[in-house]
């Protein structure tokens, strides 16, 4: 899917639950991705991520429960993130952990509702002076999260059949 009809198809979702009165979340893995998403900001700005993630050996984000965005995570309907094929499988791990611990719930994500988007055949997590092995384990197919995770597949190009 084309990166800003998929931005558009997130945007329905986040709209749609704010529409509602409820907190929705979105995160994108770059810049780019975050600036076409409505209220979007980017992974490691939001979440206060290490910068040294394949370094840490279980990361959390760096945000305390009283502080804004503790809150909101406490209590969002939903977290969207976008591109996330692009981030390193602790960084995933590291928002689990958080959420984990400020809902005080012990399912995987403290039992919130993620929605990752993203296409494995476009850019893997970069690892400086890594091989392509260390990339595929950064990956977050290597997470011990994945195996949790319900995937699905957008297969029908919609623009085509209208």
């Amino acid at each position: 899917m084309r990166p800003v009809v998929q931005a558009r198809l997130l945007s329905l979702f986040l709209a749609t639950i704010r529409s509602q009165n409820n907190i929705a979340l979105a995160i994108a893995s770059s810049g780019i991705a975050a600036t076409l998403l409505d209220g979007g900001r980017t992974t490691h700005s939001a979440l206060k991520l290490p910068l040294n993630l394949q370094n840490t050996e279980a990361p959390t984000c760096n945000i305390s429960k009283n502080s804004g965005m503790g809150k909101v995570l406490q209590t969002c309907q939903i977290i969207i993130w976008d591109e996330c094929t692009m981030s390193h499988k602790k960084a995933l791990e590291a928002l689990d952990r958080t959420v984990r611990d400020f809902r005080g719930n012990r399912r995987i994500f403290g039992g919130a509702l993620i929605l990752l988007s993203g296409d494995f055949r476009q850019t893997l997590p970069i690892i400086p002076r890594s091989t392509p092995t260390d990339e595929l384990h950064a990956c977050l197919k290597s997470s011990v999260l994945w195996c949790h995770l319900q995937k699905l597949t957008l297969k029908t190009n919609m623009r085509v059949q209208l």
